[in-house]
């Protein structure tokens, strides 16, 4: 797009957070820049999470490249990591268009992913999520399955539309969600709280390929449950409504009846402490087995459920009470 194009041309901005994953951000703005919409009427602006040259260098060549007959292009720093909430804000807060679309530096948008959403505030709306798609294989591991589930969210940052006043309105994206869990349904709870109407546009389609993750990675990731604990404060109602009905006591008994074992070890009562042990291994396998449904059998996905399993639940316990105690919440 020309320089001298004016801002009064630009009907919707694209914001993407991005964080030093060169790849993945190469590929989305590729998808973005083969958009069926006509490229003097949107920008993209790359947010960097993570300031560093390299991504500086990935959009000024992408500028370059499509200078004349691209959108607007531009590089926000945003120092950091502070998350991608706060990215999405600094990202908004630079936009030059009264509609502001989201998505991802992991996603894809499709072809036609900014004409329909844009499409879908023809009558007034305000708000418009679009739709992704996550493909796994039939027999999917459990993050694979996770991810996939993903596509079935109320709302979902990787694919949505908003009129820049209603940002404004409501001040952006809650920052203290500073990883991607909780921030999208905080937004979509706030939505709703706020009766603002969201309108559903299922053709603009986003593609969010399941990144490959490290052998245990569910372990790293209940770290993030801390955050479960601000979203009930914030959301009490809606939390148990659409997150999770009631607490997981499933872990929570896990946790005690290890904990009894341990303490008749202790104590010097083998029975006490037997009978303990194989109540923790039978709730244990019980979950395992839950985990292991509609999932890959393979030799090393099974061995990293029962790994886990094992793991899992005095994480998570640990994690929600972290929570709990941070953000001054009765959560369980």
């Amino acid at each position: 797009m020309p320089a001298t194009t004016d801002d009064a041309t630009i009907a919707v901005s694209v914001v993407v957070p991005a964080c030093g994953r060169m790849d993945l951000l190469d590929r989305c703005l590729d998808a973005l820049m083969r958009q069926g919409f006509d490229p003097q009427r949107y920008e993209i602006v790359v947010v960097d999470d993570e300031p560093n040259h390299n991504t500086l260098h990935l959009v000024a060549g992408w500028r370059t490249r499509t200078l004349e007959r691209g959108p607007r292009l531009s590089y926000v720093a945003n120092p950091g990591p502070v998350g991608p909430a706060s990215s999405r804000n600094r990202g908004w807060r630079a936009a030059r268009a009264p509609i502001v679309a989201f998505t991802t530096d992991d996603a894809v948008p499709e072809p036609n992913w900014l004409s329909e959403g844009v499409a879908a505030f023809a009558d007034d709306a305000e708000v418009v999520c679009g739709r992704i798609q996550t493909p796994v294989p039939a027999r999917p591991t459990e993050y694979q399955r996770s991810a996939h589930g993903h596509d079935a969210a109320g709302f979902t940052s990787a694919s949505c539309f908003f009129r820049k006043t209603v940002l404004e309105r409501l001040d952006g994206f809650d920052e203290r969600f500073s990883v991607p869990r909780g921030s999208d349904a905080d937004m979509y709870f706030r939505l709703l709280e706020h009766g603002v109407p969201i309108v559903r546009a299922p053709r603009a389609l986003v593609v969010h390929p399941v990144r490959p993750v490290p052998w245990g990675a569910s372990l790293l990731q209940i770290r993030h449950a801390v955050f479960d604990a601000l979203l009930y404060k914030k959301h009490p109602a809606l939390y148990r409504q659409k997150v999770e009905p009631r607490p997981r006591w499933d872990h929570y008994a896990i946790v005690a009846v290890l904990l009894l074992a341990l303490a008749g070890l202790l104590a010097g009562l083998p029975v006490l402490a037997g009978l303990a042990f194989a109540a923790w291994l039978l709730l244990t396998g019980r979950l395992c087995a839950h985990r292991l449904r509609g999932a890959a059998h393979t030799p090393a996905h099974v061995a990293e459920m029962i790994l886990t399993s094992a793991l899992l639940p005095p994480l998570a316990v640990f994690w929600r009470l972290a929570g709990a105690v941070r953000y001054r919440v009765r959560f369980a």
